[in-house]
């Protein structure tokens, strides 16, 4: 059983999620708990509760929690702020507020159940 969430508009640049993402990819749902948890970066804290949430949906189906493990995780662009700073001589410069599509899922390990129909 897989089970899905997404957190959408994380403003925290994709480069800098990533590099706290590849932590946990692979991980027990408890052991990558703990990884986050320690970790001293500001976009740990909705990674937990991204994780939370995952477990949360497979317990939904009856997948019991301490079996779950981190099959994927990754880390999408999203969209950019542009903004624009006050430059000498009249000038100004133009700097980016980035943002991060993250994408996680947990699995037991079994196959998902796929319904068949007869056609």
């Amino acid at each position: 059983m897989t089970a899905t969430a997404k957190l959408k508009y994380l403003r925290v640049s994709p480069q800098k999620a990533r590099l706290v993402v590849d932590l946990i990819r692979g991980l027990s749902a408890d052991d990558a708990k703990t990884t986050l948890k320690l970790t001293n970066k500001r976009v740990a804290g909705p990674i937990v509760k991204l994780l939370e949430s995952a477990v949360a949906n497979a317990g939904e189906a009856g997948v019991d929690p301490d079996e779950l493990t981190v099959t994927e995780v990754y880390v999408d662009e999203g969209p950019r702020l542009k903004r624009l700073r006050p430059a000498p001589m009249g000038r100004a410069f133009r700097y980016f507020h980035r943002m991060s599509h993250i994408t996680l899922k947990v699995s037991d390990g079994e196959p998902d159940e796929i319904e068949e129909t007869d056609e």
